[in-house]
């Protein structure tokens, strides 16, 4: 337990230096963005004395160094800042756009986990027929396509075309448990990738473990091969399935930014773009900290996976 106590300390050690990379890179890439806040709401035809006015309100007018340091000393106080555009604090654009993104994301989990498994078990129970050449053929095709292609695929076809399913959110705000048609094509799109990585690594985990000498063993003594199907094949297969699954749950977090974009979905995801359009640094930066302290958790959590599946590679790590 000690070890796995160390191991833990140094992953949330490299976290939280990772997790200040990423706003040290983000505050850089926003002052290296043409304009600012100030130029964003001045209008269409700005005039100088307003834009400088504007700033300097704003305290834009500072070195950026003093800038940050301000910023990081309210983050360290749990402050995550005000927004420039709007004066609202930073922390109500991430309540207010959280429930959306979780929403997502839960649901996109709570599907991908029978699926993903059913079709490996389902094409590795078939290894070499036409029903494991079908499902390993749609999946490798599923996944080559981006997900912002595919949702517009889907939109054309379901939406546009049938006019099945809403195109957008709009309309219907953050009560999306209210309207459920408006989830359909978003969880559709951010599950069809997972469910294709993890289906193939459970076929191809099940159809090693059935072509074991202890598999063909157990079958000369007669052991079901329905027992030696999910009893002992598909827990070798869930190994490698179990360290996809916490990687998606990591992925999720830049999947659920295109969907929101395409979607119009009032999530995190949105409140990101908007506030990189509008040169709202703060807003940026505070959800920068989310996202990177997602990241660490949840990297952390598959990190802590390997390591209890496969002692001897986490001791090496």
């Amino acid at each position: 337990m000690s070890g796995l106590r160390g191991f833990v300390v140094r992953r949330l050690v490299l976290g939280a230096v990772q997790t200040a990379a990423v706003v040290l890179l983000v505050f850089a890439l926003t002052e290296a963005l043409p304009g600012d806040a100030a130029v964003a709401l001045a209008g269409d035809q700005p005039d100088p004395a307003r834009i400088a006015a504007i700033r300097a309100a704003m305290h834009l007018d500072r070195p950026a160094y003093e800038r940050l340091a301000d910023w990081a000393f309210g983050l360290a106080h749990g402050d995550f800042g005000t927004s420039l555009t709007s004066g609202r604090p930073v922390g109500d654009y991430i309540t207010d756009g959280f429930g959306p993104t979780l929403l997502l994301a839960a649901l996109t989990l709570t599907l991908l986990i029978p699926l993903g498994l059913g079709l490996g078990v389902l094409a590795a129970r078939h290894e070499g027929r036409l029903v494991d050449r079908l499902v390993s053929s749609v999946t490798l095709a599923v996944y080559a396509v981006p997900e912002f292609a595919l949702g517009v695929l889907l939109v054309t076809v379901f939406a546009l075309r049938l006019a099945w399913l809403p195109p957008t959110a709009v309309g219907y705000g953050t009560d999306l448990l209210g309207h459920p048609a408006a989830l359909v094509l978003p969880v559709l799109v951010l599950l069809c990738r997972p469910v294709c990585s993890l289906s193939r690594l459970v076929r191809a985990g099940m159809g090693d473990a059935l072509a074991a000498p202890c598999t063909a063993h157990a079958r000369r003594y007669g052991v079901p091969g329905a027992r030696v199907r999910y009893a002992h094949a598909l827990p070798n297969a869930l190994a490698p399935a179990v360290q996809q699954l916490a990687r998606t749950v990591d992925w999720l977090l830049c999947g659920v930014i295109v969907v929101e974009a395409l979607f119009v979905i009032p999530g995190l995801g949105t409140v990101l773009l908007d506030a990189v359009a509008e040169r709202d640094v703060p807003v940026v930066q505070g959800l920068a900290v989310v996202f990177g302290a997602l990241t660490v958790v949840l990297n952390l959590g598959a990190d802590v996976v390997a390591y209890r599946l496969t002692p001897r590679a986490g001791v090496a790590a």
